[in-house]
């Protein structure tokens, strides 16, 4: 069988649930279904969103995320799902980022959105047009500092979270 990563690891990560409040998400996630903070989460200023990871009993992870005010990141998604959200992407990780992107680009998939300017976090994402209408990010993670401060959720939410923008989720 001829695999499009084969010879790379690639192990799925987490699903991301995006909607306008990441406050609105927290009574199902959470509250319901039992989902626990992961002690991380925050900005990205650049792009315009914040995010906060949850994990389940079994181990599986689920990301909450939220656009920044003023942001138009999600624009185009939240038209699509009509202002409400829902499943946003879902994570892979890869054990060579540079080997997969050239594996798929070799077999004329569309990838956009490379990004290798975090040596803890690279990824490229498949086009949706690729994959059913599913985003696909592909991720390689790297090393963390265990010394990184691991914001509560409390400070995600009132944004103190890593890059955070000191203003509170709504």
């Amino acid at each position: 069988m001829d695999l499009e990563l084969d010879g790379l690891e690639v192990t799925f990560d987490h699903t991301a649930v995006a909607a306008p409040r990441i406050r609105d998400l927290l009574p199902i996630y959470r509250d319901l279904l039992g989902g626990r903070h992961l002690g991380g989460g925050g900005d990205n200023r650049v792009a315009g969103y914040r995010t906060l990871q949850l994990s389940y009993a079994n181990g599986s992870k689920v990301e909450l995320m939220e656009p920044l005010a003023g942001s138009t990141f999600f624009d185009s998604f939240f038209e699509l799902t009509r202002g409400r959200g829902g499943v946003h992407h879902l994570n892979f990780h890869v054990s060579d980022l540079t080997a997969a992107v050239a594996r798929l680009t070799a077999r004329g998939y569309r990838l956009h959105g490379l990004d290798r300017s975090d040596p803890r976090w690279q990824e490229v994402f498949l086009h949706p047009k690729e994959a059913y209408g599913v985003l696909i990010q592909l991720a390689q993670p790297g090393a963390w500092d265990v010394a990184d401060r691991r914001p509560t959720l409390e400070d995600v939410l009132a944004g103190r979270g890593g890059n955070g923008n000191g203003i509170p989720s709504p």
